[in-house]
């Protein structure tokens, strides 16, 4: 029998990264330096952050120049503290993001990372992030892979490539949770969910050049070094090989196609390709 999803209600209770201020602020200036280099400053736009939680992200946004800054979730813990803190410069939503409470073409970024493999129905969140961009709005995705090795949230090898009941049993056998509720989707899997979008993949960019990114957090010390010379010697065409299995994808979407308008790089970001 299928266990019938249900929306993670109050996930800062019991996802205690939701509350890490260092690391989640870490990301902010990766989400930012990838925004500013694909369409500019933030300032004088409206931002807009799908899955706030505790608002450090939406917070760094608005410190990054936003003029109106926009944080949505159903988090209502998360939410109370996130008012209580930046409740001055972000206006904090409790919102379903099926349902975004935004006229169409209101709003100029959008901010949602690593949050469509905890909503019920993905497909209706992005279908709705399209609808309150603005046509020359710009959407920032950080999308974990299906076939990434590592899962990200219980550290257990292969989870995520499991069916439901496989996975349920695998993380209840090491103690990690009663079910697995995350639900990942392969690259080919993304690319049919933002076929509305025109997409720019950043996820090599970022890897091969973290200082400029913000991104140093991803592999530290010696073994970020190595990582980062190889990767930014490595051919196009060798990396592409890598693509099905990176673990975490990093694209920004527009609504009518773009181009960055930052400096180039060692790996300059790639079109993805439509399905």
């Amino acid at each position: 029998m299928v266990k019938q999803r249900v929306a993670q209600l109050e996930y800062s209770e019991f996802q205690s990264a939701m509350l890490d201020e260092e690391k989640r602020r870490r990301k902010a200036a990766k989400i930012i330096a990838v925004l500013e280099h694909f369409h500019g400053p933030l300032a004088g736009l409206t931002v807009g952050d799908v899955g706030c939680s505790a608002g450090f992200i939406a917070d760094e946004l608005a410190l990054a120049g936003a003029k109106h800054t926009l944080g949505i979730d159903i988090d209502v813990p998360g939410l109370r503290k996130a008012a209580d803190r930046f409740g001055e410069r972000v206006a904090f939503v409790c919102g379903d993001g099926t349902a975004l409470p935004f006229p169409d073409g209101s709003v100029d970024v959008l901010v949602f990372n690593h949050i469509y493999e905890h909503v019920v129905d993905p497909d209706s969140v992005v279908a709705e992030m399209h609808r309150v961009l603005s046509d020359d709005g710009v959407l920032y995705l950080g999308l974990g892979n299906r076939l990434g090795v590592m899962e990200p949230h219980y550290k257990l090898p292969f989870l995520s490539y499991l069916p439901p009941a496989l996975a349920d049993r695998y993380v209840r056998a090491f103690g990690r949770a009663d079910h697995y509720y995350e639900r990942f989707r392969t690259r080919r899997g993304l690319r049919r969910m933002l076929r509305a979008f025109h997409v720019w993949d950043y996820t090599f960019p970022v890897l091969a050049t973290p200082t400029k990114f913000a991104g140093g957090e991803l592999f530290p010390g010696l073994p970020g070094r190595v990582v980062k010379a190889v990767l930014s010697r490595t051919p196009r065409e060798v990396l592409r090989l890598l693509l099905p299995v990176v673990p975490t994808y990093l694209w920004v979407a527009t609504k009518t196609p773009r181009r960055p308008v930052g400096a180039a790089l060692p790996q300059p970001p790639e079109r993805v390709r439509p399905l």
